[in-house]
């Protein structure tokens, strides 16, 4: 792979004059070795080499493949028995339907709780969606998206043969995911410091401490 050229020394030389001598000071700045940048993206199949970023006007910059106006999206997590964990997709899905303008966007859940991916399916055909993008709001691509999760979206599908759908990809090893992850840690470090006060995730829960 070819490689920036970045030069091996730079040397820096300052002059200060007084009425009695004059001084010079060098210094010599070496590159190291692992400063050796590649030309290109990474090739890695793991790492998205597409990022997603603002517009400026607090929107998402589209893609003219992306979503459409007959498109139905469905955000889909693993589902819990806790009620504040379900919860919490809903104002996910609330905050990803603001920051997108897609006009039809639904949460599901793909077991212990409701809406059901059937239900958030046809919910979708039924405000107009004629394709519908099924979203894991999972890490990584496990059973959940290898087996289940397409299991039960086509099940749901049968209901409506004339409508089609996607499973995207999980989250996966996206670059944005290292600042989500640093931002967690630093808040968490700042609340047992009590500099800050509990995040959305921990409230209540009395987790976030030092053991």
């Amino acid at each position: 792979m070819a490689s920036l050229s970045i030069p091996t020394q730079f040397t820096f030389t300052s002059k200060r004059s007084s009425a009695s001598e004059a001084t010079r000071t060098h210094f010599t700045w070496t590159r190291p070795k692992f400063l050796e940048l590649p030309r290109c993206p990474s090739k890695s199949i793991y790492l998205s080499r597409r990022v997603c970023f603002s517009d400026g006007r607090a929107g998402i910059r589209r893609n003219p493949h992306g979503v459409g106006e007959r498109d139905g999206v469905i955000i889909v997590d693993h589902g819990s028995r806790r009620k504040e964990s379900n919860l919490m997709l809903n104002e996910f899905v609330a905050m990803f339907r603001e920051k997108t303008g897609y006009p039809i966007v639904e949460p599901a859940h793909m077991e212990l709780a409701e809406p059901s991916i059937r239900d958030a399916f046809r919910s979708c055909v039924e405000q107009g969606a004629n394709r519908v993008i099924v979203s894991p709001f999972f890490l990584l691509p496990g059973r959940h998206w290898l087996k289940d999760i397409p299991s039960l979206t086509s099940e749901a599908a049968k209901e409506h043969p004339s409508v089609s759908y996607i499973i995207t990809a999980p989250l996966g090893l996206h670059n944005l995911l290292v600042d989500v992850v640093n931002d967690r840690i630093e808040h968490c470090l700042s609340h047992i410091a009590g500099d800050a006060e509990e995040c959305a995730v921990c409230a209540g829960t009395s987790k976030c401490k030092l053991y």
